[in-house]
């Protein structure tokens, strides 16, 4: 499998002891990454919050990082981000934060260094819209929300 060399610096030295993303298994594509918090945080039921992660990347161009839930926090605890998938542009180079929501019924408690996310490395195909008059038929066609399964 080809790699891609994705520069990463640490924003703050304080959070030095938590450790860069990394996969957990040689099968797993997405990279854990930590809340960078000085102390436990509780993330209310219902609430969202912007929990940083004390680093900052340099992608390729032609590339993206997505941010997505853990699949464990959001089976066991109702924990997602809310703008899931979030992006990180080739060209942001600021401190990554995740925007974790609460969807359970308890709050949560948030430990300096928990994983509390999932970043994926993925290309970015550039589109050249055409405007014309009319488009090709489908199957589908205008059939909307709830449609497919339903011919």
């Amino acid at each position: 499998m080809e790699k891609i060399q994705i520069k990463i610096k640490r924003v703050q030295e304080k959070f030095n002891n938590i450790p860069l993303p990394e996969y957990a298994t040689e099968g797993s594509s997405g990279l854990d990454i930590r809340a960078a918090i000085d102390e436990d945080f509780v993330l209310k039921s219902k609430q969202f919050a912007l929990i940083p992660t004390n680093m900052s990347v340099e992608i390729p161009e032609g590339f993206e990082m997505q941010i997505r839930p853990r699949s464990g926090l959001a089976a066991k605890n109702g924990i997602g981000v809310l703008n899931s998938p979030g992006t990180i542009d080739s060209d942001y180079r600021g401190e990554i934060k995740v925007i974790l929501f609460n969807f359970g019924n308890d709050d949560f408690i948030i430990k300096p260094g928990d994983r509390i996310a999932q970043m994926i490395l993925t290309k970015v195909w550039k589109a050249d819209f055409i405007e014309v008059k009319e488009l090709n038929n489908s199957k589908r066609g205008e059939g909307g929300f709830g449609h497919t399964g339903k011919f």
